[in-house]
């Protein structure tokens, strides 16, 4: 009986301990986390970004005018400015102005001729259109010119003499700052059929006067020549082709050369214009008539209902080093001024 009773009471102690072992693993502990689902994990918010790390400089430029910096963070750079819209060509001030109709580009390989009193080529000009041509300047004369030209919102073709150029070289760097197209009209306005001179003297007159515009420009001229008096010669025509330097005649001569005076150089052009009906015409910007006569002329042109057609090259021609070279010693002074000239000239009143 006793021992019944003792494995009894030892049966009864063996079950109390495994059910203490039991209750006390299978139990949460009160230090331990809660396990979580993937519920709860994607409810958790994402670590802020760390403030040590600095912004890369194409985010800034792409995204810092669209986002604000968090609080915590240093502050972002200030975007970069938006750049300034581009700057419109200056327009025409005058709204009733002759202007130009259209630009034409010109391809002078194999030296085309324009102008039908000698050359009829190529007619390209259509009912109305005008050409405004100038010869022999640049000359005193010559801003009135341009002023003219300026006042209507024009443009022209400048065939100056490469000795005026070196006599007047701040009016044609005018010439060219005002955008008008530059050829040449040879060196010394010499006539290119006489008899007197040589094949290179004939070439000299040619290239120098080409060398001289360059030279006071620093940039080349457009491949486009006038000889002086229309003068011409197969040998200077062969020559001027095989350099590619297109040449021009005339439809309609102004006579301004031997006109009294401006109302003259006005008669002359309408008249043999209205009769043709388009054309290039030829005018002497050193001549006081025409300068005076122009003003007048450019707004009889619009009122007649006449357009101007611009004409550029397609390339610059490029002088030949030999006659800059011989340009440079004849002028005796430096191509390239070796200081600039504002630490030669300075203004000290005005």
């Amino acid at each position: 009986m006793r021992n019944a009773l003792g494995l009894m009471l030892a049966s009864v102690v063996t079950a109390l301990v495994i059910t203490g072992v039991w209750y006390w693993t299978s139990s949460p502990r009160a230090d331990a986390a809660a396990p979580q689902t993937v519920a709860a994990r994607a409810a958790e918010p994402l670590p802020a970004p760390a403030a040590a790390r600095p912004a890369l400089r194409d985010d800034v430029e792409t995204t810092a005018s669209l986002s604000k910096p968090a609080p915590t963070l240093a502050p972002a750079p200030a975007a970069f400015p938006a750049p300034l819209p581009a700057r419109p060509s200056a327009a025409c001030a005058n709204p009733d102005a002759l202007g130009v109709s259209r630009a034409v580009v010109i391809d002078t390989t194999g030296g085309p001729g324009f102008g039908f009193l000698q050359y009829k080529q190529f007619d390209f000009l259509t009912d109305k259109e005008v050409v405004l041509t100038f010869d022999d300047g640049p000359w005193p004369t010559t801003p009135a010119v341009l002023k003219a030209l300026a006042d209507e919102c024009t443009k022209a073709i400048f065939f100056p003499v490469g000795k005026h150029t070196t006599y007047h070289p701040e009016i044609l760097k005018q010439v060219a700052a005002a955008g008008h197209t530059i050829g040449s009209h040879t060196w010394s306005h010499a006539h290119l059929d006489s008899k007197k001179l040589t094949e290179a003297q004939v070439k000299e007159e040619i290239e120098k006067g080409f060398s001289a515009v360059k030279m006071t420009l620093g940039t080349a001229p457009a491949p486009f020549f006038r000889f002086p008096g229309l003068a011409h010669t197969q040998g200077a025509l062969g020559y001027l082709a095989s350099r590619n330097i297109s040449m021009f005649s005339v439809d309609v001569d102004s006579n301004d050369f031997k006109s009294p005076g401006p109302d003259q150089v006005i008669q002359n052009v309408m008249t043999k214009l209205d009769k043709q009906g388009k054309g290039v015409i030829l005018m002497h910007d050193l001549q006081k008539s025409t300068a005076h006569a122009l003003p007048t002329l450019l707004r009889r042109l619009r009122a007649g209902g006449y357009k101007v057609v611009q004409m550029k090259a397609k390339e610059q021609l490029e002088t030949l080093p030999e006659y800059d070279a011989m340009l440079v010693k004849d002028q005796k002074m430096p191509a390239v001024a070796s200081r600039p000239i504002s630490s030669v000239v300075q203004t000290v009143s005005q």
